[in-house]
């Protein structure tokens, strides 16, 4: 049986984050970040408020520094978080972390290169962070000689991926590989066979279009994505572009995509008015519940009910992440989620 990714609606034994914990990143976001991250952590681990037992998935979180593991576990009491002293730079595990697959009734990890999206934010030790977390997880490692970021893939389970020639085909990662060198990769770590691919990803995301921004299944065949919101939203012409590509597209099977769209949150500006990569994508899919940041914008309401639609079996919950998103990106893309062994 090929090795092969599992969907992230698929059972989970622990998820992998960690700790917001060096001050000269996060300046005067630090402790903001680190309210909306313990509030995200929580919304995973589910706590019975009758049982007062977590009823969600186990938290596997790293902490950089002893101020920042006893800030951890103090934050994290009573969801029966484990906290783990590790060396990172930053806490974007969907990048940094293993992506885990199953190997037959084996969960290994798969590990690749990491270059800090492209160069752009080379943090001491952030590419040790895989090797790290697949030693602590007690999994084999497959080591993949080529950079991948986790955001910049989402599967369905069943051999199909979605992902974006703005980040894969970017020479800022493999200079030398081509769109085959990429697809046979991937059908080698990751057991992809088929890949769906969309252009670009949203304005000033330094992650140069990452797929969890923009795009994510939901279910085999089930693909969300985001409309334009208001009439100054900055990603206007690209989300409708993947609207398009996305109702043209189809999966391994051969079957067209069935396409649900949600609202976008619109224009959301940072402090010097330019527009900040805010997406409702970017929702982790956890056990029992789906955590969707929200940002304080007009179509908060419409796009967390619109989600809870396509979660039937899950509770919803919408989180703010302004503060998470001033370094660079929201729940998902700092979790990243170990599959149940079967």
């Amino acid at each position: 049986m090929p090795v092969r990714q599992p969907a992230e609606w698929d059972a989970h034994s622990a998820v992998w984050s960690a700790w917001p914990s060096d001050g000269n990143l996060w300046l005067e976001d630090l402790e903001p970040a680190r309210s909306e991250v313990g509030a995200l952590f929580k919304a995973i681990a589910d706590v019975d408020p009758a049982t007062g037992k977590p009823c969600g998935e186990a938290l596997k979180i790293l902490a950089c520094g002893n101020e920042a593991v006893a800030a951890a576990k103090a934050a994290l009491a009573g969801t029966g978080a484990e906290v783990f002293p590790a060396t990172f730079g930053d806490i974007w595990l969907r990048d940094t972390a293993p992506i885990f697959v199953r190997n037959g009734s084996k969960v290994e990890a798969a590990c690749f290169r990491f270059n800090g999206w492209g160069g752009k934010y080379v943090l001491e030790s952030d590419d040790g962070v895989a090797a790290f977390v697949a030693a602590y997880a007690g999994l084999t490692a497959n080591l993949n000689n080529w950079v991948l970021e986790g955001g910049s893939i989402d599967v369905d389970g069943l051999g199909t991926a979605l992902t974006t020639r703005q980040c894969l085909l970017n020479t800022n990662r493999n200079p030398t590989l081509t769109q085959t060198d990429i697809e046979a990769r991937l059908k080698s770590g990751l057991g992809i066979e088929k890949l769906i691919w969309l252009g670009d990803g949203l304005l000033n995301d330094h992650t140069d279009g990452h797929i969890d921004n923009i795009a994510r299944f939901i279910a085999p065949g089930v693909v969300a994505c985001m409309e334009p919101s208001g009439a100054d939203d900055p990603n206007r012409d690209a989300l409708n572009a993947i609207i398009a590509d996305l109702k043209v597209a189809t999966d391994v099977t051969g079957r067209k995509l069935d396409v649900r769209t949600i609202p976008s949150p619109g224009l959301v500006p940072d402090d010097k008015g330019e527009p900040i990569p805010a997406s409702y994508m970017n929702f982790y899919i956890a056990n029992t519940t789906v955590v969707v940041p929200v940002y304080g914008t007009p179509y908060d309401a419409a796009a967390g009910a619109a989600i809870a639609r396509l979660f039937p079996g899950r509770k919803v919950v919408g989180l703010r992440a302004n503060h998470i998103l001033t370094g660079g990106g929201s729940f998902h893309c700092i979790t990243q989620q170990q599959p149940l062994v079967r």
